[in-house]
Order: structure tokens, then C-alpha cells, then sequence
């Protein structure tokens, strides 16, 4: 059977492939995030209860399958990346004064700031204690240069809000933001099932194209989608002041006037006297939103290439369909 075949469908095949271990990272996640702080262990079951794709932990576990890895280490691991991802999310939501996550309250607005940044602090601290007790230098390691370059991600963020940035800052953004984390799932599994220098940077590399497509469509939706699909309000980054790949497109090609009319929704922090339907004519108008996909697309295409000197098997059938499903997702 050839790699290019469809060998493994649907979101459902690939996540058969690694559904116990899933159900195990789940289980462990709800028992690392219980505290006998009371805050602590409500606010880590609300953002557990919250959805989510688990996207994160099934590469690492993919990943770690796909250099023959059979140990605990990898359940351990799947749940130190979705803490981490978890903890972000809380930061993310605080600094952004999101009101809506995946279509419920966001946890800010059910505890408080002060509640979930000390939150979302412990919930990094305990990703790091469970990881201690894998005994390895190379996973702390992998782990702490991740959580600064997202923490600087953030920053770098705050510092460009409501700016006309170039293309290579937004993608030095989403790197920091979500390939890196997207690239450290695979090299931990790499790590984890004794991969050799060459193979993890190869894992690596697969990681941050599939986190790089999986932004691009991300912010597209954020733009296209419907309240509804989203779980949260349309067009959220451009009333927050980030232009994302496809405005920073529309601003390459469009005219005074309609970089204005882009300009006005930042400055006005929503859609006061420009509405929503007009960034998408602009967009429409330049093919903004296509040039983007077309560009996450490439990203898919480089992320199975990175991988296809690996052995033939069903984990990396499943991780070369991966990018596909990350570039047609409609949510």
C-alpha cells in the first residue's frame, strides 16, 4: 500500500490507533491538575471538560510509535504537553480578556484574573514535576527551551498588538505561539523511543509545519467561520489588534482606502464603523483568504516529507494523513 494512499481516513482511524493511550493521558491529566487548593483543582477540571482535539499529545504518542517506543513514558509525557497547552490557554485568555473558549465561559470569567494567572502558573510547574520523574535531561531540556520561547511568543505578541507587521514577524510569532509545541510533541516521542540527533530534528521539523499550517487555517477560520462552528466570537484577532496571514496579505495588495478600513477595526478594538462584511469584500477582493490556504498547504506538504525516510507503518501512515486533516478542518 502506497504512503499516498488513504490508508487512515478519518480523525477517528488515527485516534483508534492510539485510543487507550489517550483515555490514559486523560486519566493522568485529571489526576495531575488535582490540588488541595480548591481553585486550583476546579479551574484544571473546567479547562479539562472543555474539548479540545488532543491533538498535542496524540503526536507524541504517534511520534513515539513510530520509533517502536512501548514504555509509560509517553502516557506521562501526552499529559505534560496538554497541561502546558492547558496553562497557556488560561494566560492566553487573561491577557486577550476573552470572554468565550470553545463556546462555554472562558475561566476567567468564572474565577477572576487573579485566580487563573496563579493558576495557569501551577498548572506549568506541575507539567514539570511530572516530567522530573522521567529522569531525563534531554526531555527537561526539550521542555523548558519550549515554555520560554512560548512566554517570549506572548510577549513579542503584546509588543505588535494593533501594528501593520510583515509576514516573517506573524510567522516568528506562530512558531513561538504554536509550532514549537506542535514540534516538541514529536520530539519527545523521538526522544523517548531513542531516536537518533538526524531523526528527532526530522520529527521536529514535521512538528512546526504541521503547528505552521494548523495556525494559518486557525486564523482563517477566525475570519470565515461562524460564531457558532467557532465557539467564540468572528473575527476576534483583527478586533484585538493582530493582523494575521491573510489581512497581512490583503495589506500587501490593497488600496490607502481599504488599508484603512483594516486599520479602523484595530484602532476601534471591533467592528464599530467598519463591519465584519467588509474585511471579508477586501479579503475576497485580493484572494487573501486562498493565498493563505495555499500556504498552509505547503506547510502540510513539507511535514510529510520530513518524515518519509521513516520505516513504513500504520503510526506513520497516520501521520502523513495528519497535515490533511489539519489544512481541511472547517473548525
Amino acid at each position: 500500500m502506497g504512503l499516498n494512499s488513504p490508508a487512515t481516513k478519518s480523525v477517528k482511524e488515527v485516534f483508534e490507533l492510539i485510543s487507550e493511550d489517550l483515555l490514559a493521558i486523560e486519566r493522568e491529566f485529571g489526576r495531575d491538575t488535582v490540588s488541595n487548593v480548591a481553585a486550583i483543582t476546579e479551574i484544571g477540571e473546567y479547562l479539562r471538560n472543555g474539548g479540545g482535539k488532543r491533538l498535542r499529545p496524540a503526536l507524541l504518542l504517534l511520534s513515539a510509535k513510530l520509533m517502536a517506543y512501548r514504555g509509560l513514558g509517553a502516557v506521562r509525557l501526552g499529559a505534560v504537553v496538554e497541561i502546558i497547552h492547558t496553562a497557556t490557554l488560561v494566560h492566553d485568555d487573561i491577557i486577550d480578556d476573552a470572554e468565550i473558549r470553545r463556546g462555554r465561559p472562558s475561566a476567567n470569567t468564572q474565577w477572576g484574573n487573579s485566580k487563573c494567572v496563579l493558576a495557569g502558573d501551577w498548572l506549568y510547574m506541575q507539567a514539570f514535576k511530572v516530567a522530573v520523574a522521567e529522569r531525563n535531561f534531554a526531555v527537561l531540556d526539550t521542555l523548558i527551551e519550549l515554555t520560554q520561547k512560548m512566554v517570549e511568543g506572548e510577549l513579542l505578541q503584546i509588543e505588535k498588538l494593533g501594528k501593520l507587521i510583515s509576514l516573517q514577524e506573524h510567522f516568528d510569532l506562530i512558531d513561538r505561539k504554536t509550532a514549537c509545541l506542535f514540534s516538541v510533541c514529536m520530539r519527545l516521542g523521538g526522544i523517548l523511543g531513542g531516536a537518533t540527533a538526524e531523526q528527532i530534528e526530522k520529527l521536529g521539523e514535521y512538528g512546526h509545519c504541521v503547528g505552521m499550517a494548523f495556525q494559518i487555517v486557525d486564523d482563517v477560520l477566525d475570519l470565515t467561520a461562524s460564531e457558532e462552528v467557532l465557539g467564540k466570537p468572528v473575527g476576534s484577532d483583527l478586533r484585538e489588534g493582530k493582523v494575521t496571514m491573510a489581512v497581512i496579505d490583503a495589506l500587501e495588495h490593497c488600496t490607502p482606502a481599504e488599508r484603512d478600513t483594516i486599520v479602523a477595526v484595530m484602532r476601534e478594538n471591533g467592528f464599530v464603523s467598519v463591519q465584519h462584511a467588509d474585511i471579508l469584500k477586501i479579503l475576497k477582493r485580493y484572494d487573501s483568504v486562498e493565498n493563505a490556504l495555499l500556504r498552509a498547504n505547503e506547510f502540510a506538504v513539507k511535514a510529510k516529507a520530513a518524515i518519509e525516510e521513516f520505516p513504513d507503518s500504520e503510526y506513520k501512515r497516520a501521520l502523513i494523513w495528519v497535515p490533511e486533516f489539519v489544512v481541511e478542518r472547517d473548525k
